[in-house]
């Protein structure tokens, strides 16, 4: 699931305006000396590959050689019946010989694009694209395999003899199709401790990551005796927007931003590993503030979703650069909008997606809140934390 966004462009036309002046020619008007013997124009450096395209590189490369594994009766027959048992095959784990080296390379390849640790495991998944494959799976047809896509456009397929079948994205073909995709859950878990550490090690105050029901003590916040408060989600639900059968679960986690005792500003990352399915209410009972961690009663939150293309690295290293120029001015201070305007603006063309946000939210809050966009609510109750 991937809302939809917008985002101000206003960035983009002043760095195309300043790379214009940079790279700009000599005045047609200088006066020229004596020709000089014609040079070859330096190759153009080509730029970096974005983190969702390694990403998506790893994932086709691993698609067709899947794909073309699948010639093999037995390998065959091993992935439908993983496939028809679960809904997600740990795929690497399940080769062997040369495709399991080749997704292994795979892997690594995609742990680094994410800027994740090495030894965060095996992230490829294999899952069967739509549950209407089923009935033709069972039957023996051999499948295809597509890599998971991040946008809305044609899907590409291999078959075990290595043609390429090009599928809409927002109709699931008759035919089966195995999708080779990430286990989000893991890289998403791996990812926010990658971000916590990184937003710590640049100076923001941040907490671990938890996705516990029972909170947890912050050991650097200032509570009272006998425990702390807290707002909790009761219930909470985001809107429907038509995702494609090639996706797969929404991987979201939320932003709580505010000021410390320290009056600098904090980020507490909250995993959100059940926000599955777009339209579906969920009662999760989830800390989401931790309000012994905050000088002030307000905090905002920003919710967001990683498609499979996030580097938190640069994700924790873009939202310091811009936070840590904000200042305590004695009163609280809105800090959606610094979380927003420090992700770069390239990487709202695919990941990692802005799904809403919910401004000053203060400790005594209970009820229903729509976020600033529209595309969710939450229905938050105030809960006291008691010491044991």
């Amino acid at each position: 699931m991937r809302p939809r966004h917008l985002r101000r462009r206003g960035a983009l036309a002043v760095a195309a305006t300043t790379l214009a002046a940079l790279f700009a020619g000599p005045s047609l008007g200088a006066p020229q000396a004596a020709a000089a013997p014609a040079t070859a124009a330096p190759a153009p450096v080509p730029a970096p590959a974005s983190p969702a395209s390694e990403v998506h590189a790893a994932e086709d490369l691993a698609a067709r050689a899947i794909a073309g594994a699948l010639a093999d009766p037995a390998w065959n027959a091993r992935v439908r019946r993983a496939a028809l048992s679960s809904e997600e095959v740990a795929v690497t784990a399940l080769a062997d010989g040369t495709l399991r080296s080749t997704l292994a390379a795979a892997d690594r390849r995609i742990a680094a694009a994410k800027g994740l640790d090495a030894d965060v495991g095996p992230l490829l998944r294999l899952r069967l694209g739509d549950p209407s494959m089923r009935g033709a799976l069972t039957a023996g047809t051999r499948p295809w395999v597509a890599a998971a896509t991040a946008d809305d456009g044609p899907v590409t397929a291999y078959d075990s003899g290595g043609r390429i079948h090009t599928l809409d994205a927002r109709e699931a073909p008759a035919h089966p199709v195995y999708v080779v995709d990430l286990d989000g859950s893991r890289a998403l878990a791996a990812g926010l401790d990658v971000l916590n550490e990184e937003l710590t090690r640049r100076g923001v105050r941040s907490t671990a990551p938890t996705t516990r029901r029972t909170p947890l003590r912050d050991a650097s916040a200032t509570a009272a005796a006998a425990g702390f408060w807290t707002t909790r989600v009761a219930a909470v639900s985001l809107s429907d927007d038509q995702e494609p059968w090639i996706k797969g679960d929404a991987e979201i986690y939320t932003l709580v931003t505010g000021f410390g005792h320290d009056g600098k500003v904090r980020v507490d990352p909250v995993d959100m590993p059940y926000l599955d399915d777009d339209g579906v209410v969920y009662r999760p009972q989830q800390i989401l503030v931790n309000w012994s961690s905050y000088k002030y009663d307000l905090a905002d939150a920003v919710m967001m979703e990683d498609d499979g293309g996030t580097n938190y690295r640069d994700l924790a290293k873009a939202i310091a650069a811009v936070l840590l120029t904000v200042t305590d001015q004695g009163a609280y201070i809105p800090l959606v909008n610094a979380v927003l305007d420090a992700i770069p603006d390239d990487w709202w063309t695919d990941d990692p997606d802005y799904v809403d946000s919910w401004y000053t939210l203060a400790r005594t809050d209970s009820g229903t809140r729509h976020g600033a966009r529209g595309n969710g609510w939450m229905t938050l109750e105030p809960y006291f934390v008691q010491e044991l």
